[in-house]
């Protein structure tokens, strides 16, 4: 019996000293946060104060302008996405599948690269690569890198 109520005591003291522990750090600005640093996620200059080692006006302009195809990877720290295909209902016969590539920290046009992949569908049911217009991944990185400006004009 002495045993159980000095084990419980213990018990609520390692819990009570890592609450204590915690509130300190965070009220000392301490905390751990890897999506976030200093008193702004995202500056005013068009540079990223994120964590995620991109600019987080890409990333985020990058996933809205992408959002109507499904995503298939994304990895905020190396700043690729990859979507999975998605095929246009209107066109069920080609289907495309994009990858972005977020290069820099910094709001600006050669910070990101777009790749499109298209494929047919063959006669006899197969995916087959074809060719993209020339373009259309240009077109992309313009409608992200507007939305980008959006972004930061709107400090959201």
């Amino acid at each position: 019996m002495a045993f159980q109520r000095s084990l419980k005591s213990r018990t609520f003291i390692a819990v009570a000293a890592l609450a204590v522990t915690a509130v300190a750090l965070t009220t000392s600005g301490c905390a751990m946060n890897p999506f976030k640093r200093g008193p702004s996620a995202m500056s005013s200059s068009g540079g990223s104060d994120t964590a995620i080692g991109v600019n987080a006006f890409l990333w985020r302009a990058s996933l809205d302008t992408l959002a109507f195809m499904p995503l298939a990877s994304a990895d905020p720290y190396g700043g690729i996405i990859i979507t999975d295909w998605y095929s246009d209902p209107a066109a069920p016969t080609e289907r495309f599948k994009a990858t972005v590539y977020i290069l820099d920290t910094r709001l600006r046009a050669d910070g990101l690269n777009v790749t499109i992949h298209r494929q047919a569908r063959a006669p006899n049911g197969e995916w087959q690569d074809a060719p993209t217009q020339a373009n259309t991944a240009e077109a992309i990185e313009n409608q992200i890198l507007v939305r980008a400006r959006q972004i930061r004009i709107s400090g959201r």
